[in-house]
């Protein structure tokens, strides 16, 4: 039996000591920073836009950091995802039961803003840990053990988490959805239609072969659980990686390579974080060129100049369009990176987007080998 999750609590990095996940995520994103905790070697920072709170661990402490676990991995990463459920008592009983690894059982923790209770189930997904949290009765602002920071007010370019997207190692998406499923209750969402579930959407990188295999997952339509998608490579020419690969290889195993935030407003929020010195992807010019394209981008109400300019991607038709940008990744290994996404009406992933992004970062690769 899968545990009911009610929402998701905040997602969980670890880096070194003095790696600037934290500062940037200020300075250039716009988060703010809600609480903080210093203790056993670990400095854990919370930040927020929205409903979006990202935890940071710097440090490395002889014990497990609160709320979660020290994957001891070699390469700064999101390593954790926290989730509200109802009982993470009962919820770690049954999944122990059922043969799932628990190395958190429940613990309980107050301060005089209340309680809470929270176990952590080790995932199958490379240096990735789920943290199942109970914090009904609680009334401070993030969690017990830290302290509160009153932050000011920040731009509010960020509303909450949209989707999370898993790299994974080739061929492994079916045994991966099925886990989701008889854990936490994740469904498959169709890309595409009559999509077997098994097979996802998978998408030919044109000459030379390879491509990608996208599934997604969701707990319940129009639920507030983000969505979860897993990719894959498909095999492809000898010699050549594509992003999916890249990761893989950088991160050293499966992971999770990008958080797409959703934004009520991809113009104002990509060009304020230009303005603070963030760095987003170049998209290849004939996007913007292509038979249509201006039309499509006009219908959504949009300049296709202002888009080109910003390197956000618009996909759809009618009423339902999708805005996308991406960022350069945040760590110097050039692993994860975040994702900007407005959302009129489309409630999937474009296709024309997606080959796009696909394309952006294979250039982005070469140009570094060529540096």
């Amino acid at each position: 039996m899968a545990v009911h999750i009610r929402r998701l609590c905040h997602i969980a990095f670890h880096v070194p000591a003095g790696q600037p996940l934290a500062r940037d995520l200020q300075r250039v994103f716009g988060l703010r920073l809600l609480a903080a905790r210093e203790a056993g070697g670990w400095r854990q920072l919370a930040l927020r836009s929205g409903d979006a709170v990202f935890l940071v661990n710097e440090g490395a402490g002889p014990g497990e950091p609160l709320y979660g676990l020290d994957p001891r991995y070699a390469v700064p990463s999101a390593t954790n995802l926290c989730f509200d459920v109802d009982d993470p008592v009962a919820a770690a009983r049954t999944l122990a039961a059922q043969g799932f690894p628990i190395p958190v059982h429940p613990v309980s923790v107050r301060d005089e803003q209340g309680a809470v209770t929270y176990a952590v189930l080790r995932a199958p997904a490379g240096n990735l840990s789920f943290t199942l949290l109970e914090r009904s009765g609680y009334r401070g602002p993030f969690l017990p053990g830290f302290r509160p920071a009153h932050p000011a007010a920040g731009p509010g370019w960020v509303s909450h988490v949209d989707h999370l997207t898993l790299a994974c190692a080739p061929g492994s998406s079916p045994t991966l959805r099925r886990w989701f499923h008889d854990c936490l209750g994740f469904r498959h969402l169709p890309l595409s239609t009559g999509e077997d579930p098994d097979h996802g959407l998978e998408m030919s990188a044109g000459p030379g072969g390879g491509g990608l295999r996208l599934t997604a997952l969701q707990t319940e339509i129009g639920g507030v659980v983000p969505t979860l998608v897993l990719a894959e490579s498909l095999p492809g020419a000898p010699g050549t990686q594509d992003q999916v690969e890249q990761f893989l290889v950088r991160h050293r195993g499966p992971g999770l390579q990008h958080v797409g935030l959703y934004t009520p407003d991809i113009l104002e929020a990509s060009e304020g974080i230009v303005a603070a010195g963030g760095r987003f992807l170049t998209h290849p010019e004939a996007y913007y060129l292509q038979p249509g394209k201006a039309g499509q981008i006009l219908a959504a109400g949009h300049k296709p100049s202002l888009l080109a300019r910003q390197g956000i991607l618009l996909d759809g038709d009618k009423d339902n369009f999708l805005l996308q940008v991406f960022t350069k990744s945040l760590f110097a290994e050039d692993t994860f990176f975040l994702e900007l996404i407005q959302r009129q009406g489309a409630t999937g992933f474009g296709q024309d987007n997606i080959r796009a992004l696909w394309q952006s970062v294979q250039e982005e690769a070469l140009r570094g080998q060529e540096a």
